[in-house]
């Protein structure tokens, strides 16, 4: 894979990389509209395509906070067309990495000292690269270490390529970029804490030590004296992802015990912690040779109010048994009707959010749940792609939800991708312990 010896970073530099993708799309959209006026022809999906394919490769390079938001967008069934979802998965850990002379540069203004320095071994090659930084095995006192090394200036970087990438995002979503500066706000407050390893730091230590009561599960040990603001290391655990994994046929056995570790594992934090890991994409989880559910990246920490957990939980647990009162109140506490709506405007949203919350909410619904129905996700995922056509919902060309459901829904969708996976059948009203 190709590395990159450098990375914009500067606003003028950061900006004029999107310029340049701006151009790449603007020149499809003419080669798309010329083959339609001179052969009759229409080939959306093709133009959809070769977008998906010069953004994500200019976000590539920029990386940081703009490559973590098509990542994020490419988890919700439905917020994107198919091209661009697909593309902007690859963000998820195989984002081309950033070459050796920076990462030693990266060590010198953190620790005064180069990685070969401080460990007794470190290898050069990034083992995997995501959207803010890279993974490099190490060796220290016969401890297999893995090193996340941030990538230079994505911290400095997180609210000047928002505002950039705004106009962008509305476009894709066909919405206008006022709209968006509530769910804005909220995706850069926690990038900004992404982009902070010590907060990752406590963060990790915290909330593995709190889940480490739960089975099967494994959880890393993080070193403070190896970590910085920029660095974090942990212990390297081995596994394989899930696709790797799934290579191997496990038995139906062994992909239950892994669903149930992986929904115990979210229940937990949900119901009891009230704060959760909210990136449950297939990068951040290995499965162990001992058949255990390792988790490797707890950057992504939502901490859930009380209010919006409430409504939203008491939707998903009694969406059928609802009085039409309660159902259009937590409606509107959780900002799928807005004030502005017309009657009839808010008749029609709450016919289509009752259907997608009938559907999300069939797991709660159930002593168990086999998430290898493949009729329960192609109902989703139709769902969702009917509802981003819907020509009536696109017409009112407003943002609908409360922002703390970016990251809530992001977690229900990458959980439940994360089952369907594994063709899980897990026990979804079990009820996990608080340690004594």
């Amino acid at each position: 894979m190709k590395e990159f010896a450098s990375i914009p970073v500067t606003k003028v530099q950061r900006a004029s990389k999107f310029i340049s993708a701006g151009a790449k799309v603007g020149g499809n959209y003419v080669k798309y509209l010329s083959k339609k006026v001179l052969t009759g022809e229409s080939d959306r999906q093709g133009l959809d395509e070769d977008n998906a394919e010069d953004i994500y490769q200019s976000l590539s390079e920029l990386k940081g906070s703009v490559l973590k938001a098509a990542q994020m967008l490419s988890m919700d069934q439905g917020l994107l067309p198919k091209a661009y979802a697909s593309r902007f998965q690859m963000a998820q850990y195989s984002a081309p990495p950033l070459s050796y002379p920076l990462v030693v540069k990266t060590f010198q203004n953190h620790f005064g000292q180069s990685p070969s320095d401080m460990f007794d071994h470190f290898e050069r090659k990034a083992s995997h690269a995501a959207s803010i930084g890279q993974v490099h095995r190490a060796e220290l006192d016969a401890r297999m270490l893995a090193v996340k090394v941030q990538y230079p200036g994505v911290a400095d970087s997180v609210k000047s390529d928002l505002k950039i990438a705004m106009p962008f995002a509305a476009r894709i979503m066909n919405l206008k970029a006022t709209d968006l500066s509530m769910y804005v706000k909220e995706v850069e407050a926690k990038l900004l804490e992404e982009t902070d390893y010590d907060h990752e730091l406590r963060q990790s230590i915290d909330l593995s030590e709190a889940c480490a009561h739960l089975p099967n599960l494994q959880f890393a040990t993080y070193y403070p004296l190896l970590s910085s603001k920029r660095i974090l290391t942990m212990d390297w655990m081995e596994g394989l992802h899930l696709k790797a994994w799934l290579a191997q046929e496990p038995s139906q056995k062994i992909r239950n015990l892994i669903g149930q570790s992986l929904w115990d594992f979210y229940s937990y934090q949900l119901h009891i912690l009230r704060k959760v890991h909210a990136d449950p994409h297939p990068g951040n989880f290995l499965i162990t040779a001992d058949q255990k559910l390792a988790v490797i990246d707890f950057g992504c920490i939502k901490e859930i109010p009380v209010d919006f957990y409430d409504n939203y939980f008491t939707l998903l647990r009694h969406s059928d048994t609802l009085q039409p009162e309660e159902r259009d109140r937590i409606f509107a506490a959780l900002d799928f009707v807005l004030p502005t709506d017309t009657e009839d405007e808010a008749r029609y949203v709450t016919k289509q959010m009752s259907s997608l919350i009938h559907l999300l909410s069939q797991p709660f619904g159930n002593e168990k749940f086999d998430f290898s129905d493949t009729d329960y996700f192609s109902s989703i995922y139709n769902f969702a792609d009917d509802l981003m056509q819907d020509k009536k919902i696109r017409s009112m060309n407003s943002a609908r939800g409360s922002k703390h459901g970016i990251y809530i829904n992001r977690t229900l969708f990458g959980l439940y991708s994360l089952l369907h996976e594994l063709g899980a059948q897990v026990n979804t009203n079990a009820l996990v312990e608080v340690p004594v």
